[in-house]
């Protein structure tokens, strides 16, 4: 069968315009001439691939007269669409790799492997299609792999890690305030081995998975992330990542925010030993005795934004130390809190009744076959109702107890990174399976998060609406005989608010 032209929609939503040619049933592809994100795009390569098949090619009407009294114009030749790149996006995330001193690992493959998971993650093939759709030279499958290879031998991520807390130091002041939180990244399939492993799973999943430890600065923009095992207790895992932050900076004197599930005697004394301070979160089993005085004089009325603080020996024997409470009523928090509590009450008297299965339920007390509610708990819930507890080793002349409540909310800029991670840049490791690549894979969406976070930062949008805006403005090659004309893409609104929000980066620093 002759070669035709083929348009395809990607999975970016744009139209590739391919030659191909079809024999035994079977589709090669002959050549790919670029993907077009607009009409007037998709005109101009079906064109191209026109005259590729075509022997006599038809010139496009670019406008060239001749001077007036000049004589004819000379006949230039067939107007053919050399290629198409995405130019302006391409630069604007360049501009941003090296801005936060990533260029300084010298490493073209590792650096396009970046990018392109910015664009459109996906596998290290698929890679090399988004690069070239992309309009910019993309490297071998092999060279791919041999970088992945070098990012683990050459350890690039302590060198981005280094790159991003000076970043922030430039960005935010002298460090002085850390968040972390872990996450798990699972496996389809059903093979354990010493890294996946079936555990606790925040998605509720019985896959294998791992788990990923991530630091960030108060503003969200990540300082370190570290593999562990599926099975690993999250409370064990933020000693060895603050450990190894302080080893690979120096630093000491910061303070830590991290969420209930960081809450262990052991974790605080560790992390007091090691000369962090830190805010984490309480969980509201000691509530009632912590605030007895309170509820003996007040009952449960409690002022909206009010602060409550008490001490409390936390630990056993040589390891109990004396710890400062802090407690902040909202209502706001009371609102949800006692809305939250009528439905599990709800539950509870299904079940009780009779009208819903038996499962497990907070307001449930089973006696033998007798099912009913467990007033006791419910009372305390309603009690408890708006209260927020949290535990730190700062006393109140370094910080107040409103500067610690203020502090601990920042904690949503962890998750809001783990949500860009996950969602905007996949980071599940669907393609690889041996703890080097997994852990090079982890590399390459560290340095990727870092460059989403800081053009969100920048800009104001976020890194999917930033790609999705820049990506169809192409520049356009467009060859006449020996001469290449380049014609540039056109601005729209949308596009050049984000470029006018946007600094010449150049250079760490700058």
């Amino acid at each position: 069968m002759s070669p035709y032209i083929r348009k395809v929609k990607t999975g970016s939503g744009a139209t590739a315009v391919q030659i191909v040619e079809k024999r035994s049933g079977v589709r090669r592809i002959l050549e790919h001439l670029g993907s077009a994100h607009s009409e007037a795009d998709l005109a101009a390569l079906v064109q191209a691939a026109q005259d590729r098949l075509n022997a006599g090619q038809q010139a496009f009407d670019l406008g060239l007269t001749a001077d007036e009294g000049a004589g004819p114009a000379p006949s230039l030749g067939p107007a053919v669409v050399a290629g198409t790149r995405c130019e302006v996006l391409w630069e604007v995330l360049s501009d941003a790799y090296s801005g936060l001193g990533f260029d300084a690992l010298g490493d073209a493959a590792f650096k396009a492997m970046v990018l392109a998971r910015l664009v459109e993650p996906a596998s290290k093939l698929a890679t090399i299609g988004i690069l070239e759709d992309l309009g910019i030279v993309a490297p071998h499958r092999n060279t791919l792999s041999a970088a992945l290879k070098r990012c683990q031998g050459r350890d690039y991520r302590d060198a981005l890690a280094k790159a991003c807390l000076a970043h922030s130091v430039r960005a935010t002041g002298a460090a002085a305030m850390v968040m972390y939180d872990v996450t798990t990244l699972h496996f389809e399939n059903e093979d354990e081995d010493e890294l996946r492993r079936v555990g606790m799973s925040k998605e509720h999943r019985v896959d294998p998975q791992v788990q990923v430890g991530l630091l960030v600065d108060p503003g969200g923009f990540p300082l370190e992330v570290h593999l562990f095992d599926g099975r690993k207790a999250e409370t064990t895992t933020l000693v060895p990542v603050l450990k190894a932050f302080q080893e690979r900076h120096g630093v000491t004197d910061m303070v830590v925010v991290a969420d209930a599930g960081m809450l262990s005697a052991g974790n605080l004394n560790a992390l007091e030993d090691a000369g962090f301070s830190f805010i984490v979160g309480s969980r509201l089993t000691k509530a009632p005795y912590d605030l007895a005085e309170h509820f003996q004089a007040h009952g449960d009325w409690f002022e909206d934004g009010q602060i409550l603080e008490t001490r409390r020996t936390m630990g056993t024997g040589k390891d109990a130390r004396e710890r400062r409470i802090v407690y902040q009523y909202s209502f706001k928090r009371a609102k949800r809190d006692r809305r939250t509590i009528n439905l599990m009450i709800e539950k509870a008297e299904r079940i009780a009744a009779g009208t819903t299965p038996l499962k497990k339920a907070r307001f449930l007390k089973v006696t033998g076959a007798e099912k009913a509610l467990d007033q006791a708990t419910i009372d305390r819930a309603r009690q408890l109702a708006g209260l927020k507890g949290y535990v730190t080793s700062l006393s109140t002349e370094k910080m107040t107890g409103n500067a610690v409540v203020g502090a601990y909310h920042d904690l949503w800029q962890v998750e809001a990174s783990f949500r860009m991670t996950k969602s905007d840049l996949k980071a599940r490791p669907v393609f690889h399976h041996q703890r080097e690549a997994i852990e090079a894979h982890l590399t390459v969406v560290f340095a990727a998060l870092a460059i989403a976070r800081h053009l969100q930062d920048t800009t104001g949008v976020t890194i999917k609406k930033l790609v999705r805006t820049l990506r169809p403005l192409r520049t356009v090659d467009i060859r006449i005989g020996k001469q290449t004309i380049t014609a540039a893409p056109a601005i729209d609104t949308d596009a050049r608010d984000i470029l006018d929000r946007l600094p010449p980066i150049n250079a760490p620093g700058h």
